[in-house]
């Protein structure tokens, strides 16, 4: 059994704690919080919960840790810290900041003899493989990506940061004219505001400035201001029945021709419709846990991404039978 250990415990790694008890090869060891551990209430009942600083007493008692941490200001400290100890997984999505983290990573890894796995999730993760696969089976082409129609957690908070504001919620949505064109063959030239629109579901204080809460939206740069974005106004009631889940999803197309006279076109796509963003990210992390184990056994050490992944390390079976 692969014994697997969470740090935090917030909607992800309640995902990963799932997708570990719905696997045969794996067991849950422990949780590691920065919370008081008696006030943390895990759902497997043979798992232990820890502080995060008792950590390092589980050495020899884990084979892999599942990072479950933020990407902000969590994630760039904590896995590389966590690396020099242990196999670890995570899943950071700051895109930008990639290499940066991956070198990080790489070096504590190595000089604990331990393997890292980092970004990995279904964007980063899947459709980044999505992207490599379809690149190079069409060179000549063209990507895009849309993603939603789904919550932004991240936006959410953004949106709750307003002051005024008790709740929100935020979804990403494809505009359909976009990606029906892209998924007819067309090639367009799309900016942010023509590829995707945001929709605002917000939960105001009683007498708060309805219209200086909706402009503090629309205005926001990195977030809203280039986009088209929707404010609605909600009771709490209305966003607790209505807005309690964390869909999410998304498409990775690439339209391209192969033939070197007579151009064939051709469209290859991968989507993926989530009903719950977190349920589904902690299973691709818990996945890939299982191949850093499996990694970690041939004596390989150092930072890893998906790319560097063979497939049949990923499935608990025989990967024969997929073929």
């Amino acid at each position: 059994m692969i014994r697997i250990g969470i740090v935090g415990y917030g909607n992800l790694a309640k995902g990963v704690e799932a997708a570990v008890r719905n696997s045969a090869d794996m067991t849950l060891a422990a949780v590691f919080t920065r919370r008081e551990p008696e006030k943390v209430h895990i759902a497997d009942p043979d798992a232990a919960v820890c502080r995060y600083s008792e950590l390092d007493c589980w050495a020899g008692k884990l084979d892999v840790v599942v990072n479950c941490g933020g990407s902000a200001a969590d994630l760039p400290l904590t896995t590389p810290e966590i690396a020099s100890r242990f196999n670890v997984v995570d899943s950071f999505d700051t895109h930008a900041k990639i290499k940066e983290h991956f070198a990080a990573v790489d070096e504590r890894a190595k000089a604990g003899g331990n393997v890292a796995l980092i970004s990995v999730g279904w964007d980063p993760g899947l459709f980044s493989l999505a992207r490599v696969y379809l690149n190079s089976v069409l060179p000549e082409g063209k990507d895009y990506t849309f993603w939603g129609r789904g919550v932004s957690q991240g936006h959410s908070d953004a949106i709750r940061r307003i002051p005024g504001v008790l709740d929100a919620r935020q979804y990403t949505v494809p505009v359909p004219a976009s990606l029906d064109a892209v998924r007819a063959g067309q090639t367009p030239d799309l900016t942010v505001r023509e590829k995707h629109t945001r929709e605002c579901f917000v939960v105001a204080e009683e007498g708060a400035d309805l219209e200086a809460i909706e402009k503090a939206i629309k205005t926001m740069p990195n977030y809203f201001a280039d986009y088209d974005t929707s404010v609605t106004f909600i009771t709490a009631e209305e966003l607790a029945r209505d807005h309690k889940g964390l869909p999410h999803g998304g498409t990775v197309i690439r339209t391209g021709t192969t033939g070197v006279e007579a151009k064939d076109r051709h469209t290859a796509e991968f989507s993926l419709n989530l009903e719950s963003n977190p349920g589904f990210t902690g299973s691709v992390l818990t996945a890939f846990a299982r191949a850093v184990y499996r990694l970690s056994q041939k004596g390989e050490t150092g930072c890893r991404t998906a790319f560097d992944i063979a497939p049949a390390l990923l499935f608990p079976g025989d990967p024969l039978s997929m073929l």
